[in-house]
């Protein structure tokens, strides 16, 4: 082993407090429950940012897809021959003819802003996210001309529930020669779905695609574009070059997920970068701390390494028992630290709803932060990258201090004495 039970021996008795060197235990101590915070806080962060954009991932190409397919002006025509091309291609899972339009949603006397798309009951059910979402009705019954499928959320802003009616109120009318009169249609909710994302379940409607088609006037063979979804999300980028080889003059254009969230998600990584250089700190300050402490118990403990170093001990030999004496620290606080982080990340929503019935207050606001629940995806690797920075941050801390011990002249040392 490296270290023998002498060094061993030696370490523990100077992290053990005593009467003289208590101070240096209690600094000891400090720089322990520094680490152990450090390394927990930083676990629960970084948990908490991966499930909060891999939860956000899942809820939004849950309704739009990975990939969005155009035509050359307002509508893409002909789509069936292209739809069925790109449902042969080798990572495509689903292709959804959609059209869509922004319209005034009114109800019992309330009006909102809402989003309505148009896509058959088929297509729909293959969206899993969108199936499991269902919280009363069926897509089954999404057929016909008036009916209609909304969020819980509008549902409970509008006061609306199966079988009441929903009217939609579009700017893009008929025109006549008073102007252009608004699209003013009346539908029946036949389902109601909720994806845990406020501004979906807020603001979402959607109609059986030949309903759409009517409402917004699209000829009949087109829509307003494709909603692709693959199998891997960030290979989303061969599938684009393998339909833009499909594109036989027609002028497509081709929008994956990462353009049309691009600021999002790239301010996600920001926040998540600047987090975990934000908590790395506390790690650091308290390796600070073991510096200063094993300086201190150095300066102690002078007489005591004299002592060593004319009985035969080597520098090694005292250098090994000091960097046991720090290392211990520094390892102690990151097994603390990695099991307060992980049973954390494991029960953090009934610690949330524990916290927010204590306190009365809401830490969570779904409306913020989009998701209804608060979530944490631990990533092993990067639970091991923590785990082994703050082990090499304490190590490193402990190197200088043991160094100075190792250099103590033992007649220097006993001069005084």
């Amino acid at each position: 082993m490296i270290f023998n039970s002498f060094e061993r021996m030696m370490a523990g008795r100077y992290l053990r407090a005593r009467r003289k060197e208590g101070f240096v235990s209690v600094i000891a101590g400090f720089s322990l429950a520094g680490i152990a915070l450090g390394v927990a806080t930083l676990i629960i962060v970084m948990a908490v940012m991966n499930g909060f954009r891999e939860d956000l991932m899942s809820r939004i190409f849950g309704l739009n897809g990975h990939l969005s397919v155009f035509g050359a002006g307002e509508m893409l025509g002909n789509y069936d021959t292209l739809a069925d091309q790109i449902r042969a291609l080798p990572e495509v899972r689903t292709v959804t003819p959609t059209i869509e339009g922004q319209v005034m949603l009114s109800a019992n006397g309330a009006s909102l802003g809402g989003l309505v798309r148009g896509a058959t009951a088929l297509d729909l059910k293959a969206r899993p996210m969108l199936a499991k979402a269902i919280v009363a009705g069926s897509l089954d019954d999404l057929t016909g001309q008036d009916a209609i499928m909304i969020g819980s959320r509008l549902a409970g802003r509008l006061g609306l529930g199966l079988g009441d009616k929903l009217t939609l109120i579009s700017p893009k009318g008929k025109v006549t020669g008073f102007g252009t009169v608004p699209a003013i249609r009346a539908y029946t909710v036949r389902a109601i779905f909720s994806v845990g994302m406020s501004e979906y379940d807020s603001s979402f409607v959607f109609l059986p695609l030949e309903a759409a088609r009517v409402y917004f006037q699209v000829p009949d063979g087109a829509v307003h574009h494709l909603e692709i979804e693959v199998d891997n999300p960030d290979r989303v980028g061969d599938v684009s070059l393998a339909i833009g080889r499909l594109d036989h003059g027609q002028g497509l254009r081709l929008r994956d997920w990462r353009q049309s969230n691009a600021t999002f998600f790239n301010a996600l990584q920001v926040e998540r970068n600047v987090m975990f250089l934000i908590l790395t700190l506390i790690i650091l300050v308290a390796a600070f701390n073991i510096i200063s402490g094993l300086i201190m118990l150095v300066k102690d403990k002078g007489r005591d390494i004299a002592i060593l170093r004319t009985m035969g001990a080597s520098r090694g030999s005292i250098m090994r028992i000091f960097f046991l004496a720090g290392a211990s620290v520094g390892t102690l606080g990151t097994l603390i630290g990695l099991l307060i982080g992980v049973l954390f990340c494991d029960n953090i929503e009934a610690i949330r709803q524990g916290l927010q019935s204590l306190l009365g207050v809401e830490l969570f606001n779904a409306e913020i932060y989009f998701l209804a629940t608060m979530p944490a995806r631990m990533d092993p690797h990067e639970v091991m990258n923590v785990v082994g920075m703050a082990l090499g941050l304490s190590f490193a801390a402990t190197l200088y201090p043991a160094w100075r011990a190792a250099r103590t002249d033992p007649v220097e040392a006993l001069r005084h004495e």
